[in-house]
């Protein structure tokens, strides 16, 4: 009786695999970026941006200008090749071998050239995280420790990639970040400079989101969509809101909608759901429902 049901199963999705275009062959896995090899090359800038904390090296008493540019030619060799992998797997193969090549190598150059600015960009949130946290007790604390400095960082690398158009990696990377984390930034968001997140679990950033300078958000804030019930026709429309300098956003708030503008200044209280903008320096606050408790004068509440 199994081995009937089984053979039955088998010859199913057998034949779905066979006749829906979403399912990959040997072959195609085979030619398809490495998600392992993408995890590597994060762990590997991350010893590049942040040297001496996540490798077995001590670049103190060796030479560091030797490691970094060993470190780097390894991720430029291994990026490009997952680069080359993903435009030739989202076009079907249908340009040639050099194109795809010449592309790839391009944009890992210019990739290399902009890590000298994604280290300045992760060291002033790091400041950040250390200035708005009080039970941080070093700025070495937060580098080993905190996930939403971590979500941040795979976010900035993620971008560069997003903007160059890169097909597959980014989401890798930002959806890997998700997994450990908790923390859901899109690779599309441009988010500036002295970003903090606190604690973070449960996190939403969408795609347009645009956030300014010294912003902090606190853990389950969702930066969202009013609605995708139009899925694809919404791509590459402004559906996430806009969060200007100085904002800080309590948790497990929600702001949604691409013409939702948090003005200069402001402070979103805790559950707060927002739908329209806020004017600069306003506070915003839920009201929350009053409390009442009823129990006879002789009973024991904590029985």
């Amino acid at each position: 009786m199994i081995k009937d049901t089984i053979r039955d199963a088998v010859s199913e999705i057998t034949n779905t695999c066979q006749n829906e275009d979403v399912f990959v062959t040997n072959e195609d896995q085979s030619r398809m970026p490495s998600r392992g090899v993408i995890i590597g090359i994060l762990k590997d800038l991350r010893r590049i941006v942040f040297p001496g904390y996540f490798g077995d090296e001590n670049i103190s008493s060796s030479m560091p200008d030797y490691f970094l540019g060993n470190m780097m030619t390894e991720v430029y060799e291994a990026l490009w090749q997952q680069i080359y992998m993903a435009f030739r797997y989202r076009d079907g193969f249908e340009y040639c071998d050099e194109k795809y090549e010449y592309r790839a190598k391009q944009i890992s150059e210019h990739f290399i050239s902009r890590l000298p600015y994604i280290q300045k960009m992760m060291l002033m949130d790091v400041q950040a995280g250390f200035d708005g946290d009080p039970a941080a007790q070093s700025k070495e604390d937060i580098i080993f420790s905190y996930p939403g400095l971590f979500a941040i960082y795979v976010y900035r690398i993620a971008h560069e990639l997003y903007v160059q158009k890169v097909p597959f990696i980014p989401r890798i990377m930002t959806e890997y970040a998700h997994g450990k984390t908790g923390i859901d930034i899109n690779s599309g968001a441009v988010i500036g400079k002295y970003f903090f997140i606190d604690h973070g679990t449960g996190i939403v950033v969408g795609e347009t989101t645009e956030i300014g300078d010294y912003v902090k958000l606190y853990q389950g804030v969702t930066l969202g969509a009013l609605s995708t019930r139009k899925g694809q026709q919404l791509a590459g429309v402004k559906r996430h809101p806009t969060i200007r300098d100085h904002v800080t956003i309590y948790a497990n708030s929600t702001i949604l909608g691409g013409q939702t503008v948090i003005g200069e200044g402001a402070v979103i209280g805790g559950n707060s759901f927002i739908t329209q903008s806020i004017p600069a320096h306003a506070k915003v606050s839920y009201k929350t429902p009053k409390l009442d408790l009823n129990f006879d004068e002789h009973s024991d509440i904590w029985d």
